[in-house]
């Protein structure tokens, strides 16, 4: 998980509390999953515990205190270690769209899986153009752009293997009762 290191990143420029935090993850990553309060207050927790954050005070602005975090040198380290790490490609395929066509396929009804692929082809050609106009939209941010980017190289990969099941799919079934 990339959050804890995400977070360690904005502490790069100075110390701040859990709410600020959150804020600036999501605008640092405007089309990943929002991430909870409660995730960012128990990741500094870890993070403290590890020695990677500290406390470096308390603010009260009209409400709560509110605890401010500041990175640490040992988290400077762990955080120059994780950017510096190349990915490895996950050497396994997971995607629940992979576990729906091979179901569908073994269902008795041959025409199931072309049906769900023609659907599934449907849904990520309509996402396609939702992202595609983020990218043209004048407000969007270089974040909003570079996400949009992002999903889209992962939504055209999808489209190639969707179109090429799709037809292998129906060509294994042609001449067999629908």
């Amino acid at each position: 998980m990339s959050a804890p290191f995400v977070l360690l990143g904005l502490l790069g420029d100075g110390p701040k509390h859990g709410y600020d935090l959150k804020h600036a993850y999501d605008r640092t990553l405007p089309r990943a999953k929002p991430l909870g309060f409660g995730q960012v207050y128990a990741t500094l927790g870890r993070l403290e515990r590890d020695g990677f954050v500290a406390q470096a005070g308390q603010e009260r602005a009209g409400g709560p205190d509110r605890t401010t975090f500041a990175i640490t040198d040992a988290g400077r380290v762990e955080l120059e270690r994780w950017v510096g790490e190349v990915e490895s490609p996950a050497p396994h395929v997971g995607a629940v769209l992979l576990a729906k066509v091979m179901v569908a396929l073994m269902w008795p009804d041959s025409g199931r899986a072309v049906r769900y692929l023609a659907a599934q082809r449907a849904a990520h050609t309509a996402r396609l153009r939702e992202l595609t106009a983020v990218k043209t939209d004048p407000d969007a941010g270089v974040g909003d752009v570079i996400a949009a980017d992002y999903a889209i190289a992962h939504l055209d990969a999808d489209l190639v293997w969707l179109r090429t099941t799709l037809a292998r799919v129906a060509e294994l079934h042609r001449g067999e009762p629908q």
